[in-house]
């Protein structure tokens, strides 16, 4: 029985691991956030572009590249974990720039969801980002909102 239990689990392939670079899985993150709710609108993918222009500091010419990156590897993903594990490599306050834009793209289309809320725990938590940086972060992501 443990020979047929071997074998089957030998047979299997080893998933992939990939080396990302970790502003374009920060952008595969703000996608991800972006399509919790179920839609990816043109007002996300704007905040998005604008996020890692400001906050990522890449620059305007990396911004598209970086974006369509982080789009094509958030269609395919199983869950956030393949990208916080890259995104972890960023020093701490970037890191909270991260949790603090999937803030910016989660109030994007001037409603947040509890499902919403969930995911930027959930990667908040994997980032290690603590609760008292991410309740600062989105703060500060609410101020920045038209009234």
């Amino acid at each position: 029985m443990l020979d047929a239990l071997r074998r089957f689990f030998s047979g299997r392939p080893k998933p992939v691991v990939r080396d990302i670079d970790p502003q374009v899985a920060a952008a595969a993150l703000l996608v991800q956030a972006a399509l919790v709710d179920g839609v990816y609108a043109n007002l996300e993918s704007d905040q998005i572009a604008e996020i890692l222009l400001d906050s990522l500091g890449l620059d305007a010419e990396r911004v598209d590249a970086v974006l369509e990156q982080g789009e094509e590897l958030a269609e395919d993903a199983v869950g956030a974990h393949e990208f916080t594990q890259h995104v972890k490599k960023l020093p701490l306050l970037e890191r909270v720039k991260v949790i603090e834009g999937l803030y910016l793209v989660s109030l994007a289309d001037g409603d947040a969801c509890k499902f919403e809320e969930a995911f930027i725990r959930h990667v908040a938590s994997l980032l290690h980002v603590d609760d008292i940086r991410r309740a600062q972060a989105r703060r500060r992501a609410e101020s920045r909102q038209p009234r």
